[in-house]
């Protein structure tokens, strides 16, 4: 293992590269990040509570119609029941959409990664509620006629207008569940996923026409009716504008082509972009975009990749230039290594809370292991610390995995950070991220930060060795809300 310890003092630059040269940043006030994170948990009660009245909201409105009167058998009680599961399942499948729909206030509140956690764990509750939906109407519907479950689906798929529409929604859900599921996803490449999970948008969109054509459920003037009509809206409007508008006006007012690719170590470059309005990308620290590559055969593939570095700025109109450091790590990103100069580029984002908006005390730690550290790199340029406050630490097998390594030791020394290189082979048959014989001499994380219980955690890696940082983090003191990790699994 190789240990590298830099002095927590301000030092000039040694790298004369002008564009690491940045002015000190203004130390915040203590408590300052407290405040912000308590503002944050405030914004995601909020969410919280928007959600579960969402869901309260449908059945009360329901019940305000006078849903309930209609029990007066068995049959209509089950009719009641499918009614009901139908009405949550669709609020959970909304609600799915919108967290989905890269919102800012949501990004900004819980991290995109968060966002789709919570998306993914609706799936399948919102799934069984719509199963349970058409079923108990069936059973309902069945009981009143005379009629056995099958008979009454056929009936409905043949006689009732915008039925076979319900049919068909129903199964491109189950369609989108099934192939959500990780033992699943993994079977299939991810472009297949994608396109299947698009589904989504359709099934939708299938179910909503037999919602206000069949019965008085959503008949005009109810208050159902125009709930529903706002919801779904606000919905689609979401989605079109943040997903589709939002990144086409950015890809529009940037103008971003690619100006060179340079090696870095083998496997491992630095893109190059140019564009304009730059200045509006700036501060972004560890936030990623996605982004898009319009050349023959990459357009359609997005990769999200953080900026390794703040855009530099070299002319009028926030012209200059602006950088993602790529490992090959598969057949998307081994595409990107042989890029060609003037490629246009498409992009998405801001996105994520790998950045200053999710510190909650004034000293940090960084972490980060092979191309995780690139992002480390743009937040340690960015994020504010007094000197003395901050410690970061990079892992490697070698010297030569330690990518930017001598970016970070020049921003190290100007902003006053201790750095530590650990270098050396895995410690096998061990779940520890630290190199074998530091596992050996018994060294954990608190060997190199002993006061890491009072500092924000930023953790940049692969998964596996991700969770391990994670768990020493915890052991050594460090509360969940001090831990900040971007999972980019979905």
């Amino acid at each position: 293992m190789k240990t590298q310890l830099l002095p927590a003092s301000p030092a000039a630059s040694s790298s004369g590269r002008p564009e690491l040269s940045l002015p000190a940043p203004k130390n915040p006030s203590r408590g300052w990040f407290a405040r912000q994170y308590r503002q944050r948990m405030l914004r995601t009660d909020l969410l919280t509570v928007i959600a579960w009245t969402s869901v309260a909201a449908a059945i009360a409105l329901w019940l305000a119609d006078g849903g309930a009167t209609s029990i007066t058998s068995p049959a209509a009680a089950f009719t009641a029941a499918g009614i009901v599961a139908g009405l949550v399942g669709m609020d959970l499948v909304l609600l799915m959409l919108l967290l989905a729909a890269r919102i800012p206030f949501i990004d900004r509140t819980i991290g995109h990664d968060r966002a789709l956690e919570f998306h993914g764990k609706l799936g399948k509750p919102s799934l069984y509620l719509l199963l349970a939906h058409g079923l108990l109407l069936v059973i309902g519907y069945g009981m009143a006629e005379g009629l056995d479950p099958v008979t009454e689906s056929i009936n409905l798929w043949v006689q009732v207008p915008d039925m076979w529409l319900a049919f068909v929604s129903t199964a491109l859900f189950i369609a989108v569940v099934v192939t959500s599921v990780v033992a699943v996803r993994r079977r299939f490449p991810y472009e297949f996923w994608y396109v299947v999970h698009l589904l989504t948008y359709t099934a939708v969109a299938t179910s909503l026409p037999h919602q206000f054509s069949v019965g008085g459920l959503f008949a005009a003037g109810t208050w159902q009716r125009w709930y529903w009509l706002a919801i779904c809206i606000y919905t689609g409007t979401a989605l079109v504008y943040f997903r589709v508008l939002e990144p086409a006006l950015a890809t529009a007012r940037h103008r971003l082509t690619v100006a060179r690719v340079d090696a870095v170590a083998p496997g491992v470059v630095n893109i190059v972009m140019s564009g304009r309005k730059l200045d509006q990308l700036a501060g972004t620290g560890g936030r990623f975009f996605i982004w898009r590559f319009l050349a023959p055969g990459m357009w359609w593939h997005p990769h999200p990749f953080s900026l390794s570095a703040e855009p530099v700025l070299r002319g009028p109109d926030g012209q200059g230039t602006l950088r993602v450091t790529v490992r090959n790590l598969g057949n998307g990103s081994a595409q990107l290594l042989r890029l060609r100069k003037g490629t246009k580029v498409a992009l998405e984002g801001p996105y994520g809370l790998l950045s200053t908006a999710a510190r909650t005390r004034n000293k940090v730690v960084m972490i980060g292991a092979g191309i995780g550290i690139t992002p480390l790199r743009a937040l340690l340029e960015t994020t504010p610390f007094a000197p003395g406050q901050a410690t970061i630490l990079l892992r490697g097998h070698t010297d030569q995995e330690l990518y930017l390594g001598r970016e970070i030791l020049d921003l190290c020394q100007a902003r006053g950070v201790r750095l530590f290189h650990l270098t050396g082979p895995r410690a096998h048959g061990r779940s520890s991220w630290l190199p074998e014989d530091a596992v050996r001499t018994g060294y954990s994380l608190a060997s190199y930060v002993p006061d890491i219980a009072e500092a924000d955690v930023y953790v940049c890696g692969p998964a596996a060795w991700a969770a391990n940082v994670i768990a020493d983090a915890g052991k050594a003191g460090v509360r969940e809300e001090q831990i900040h990790h971007e999972r980019f699994d979905w």
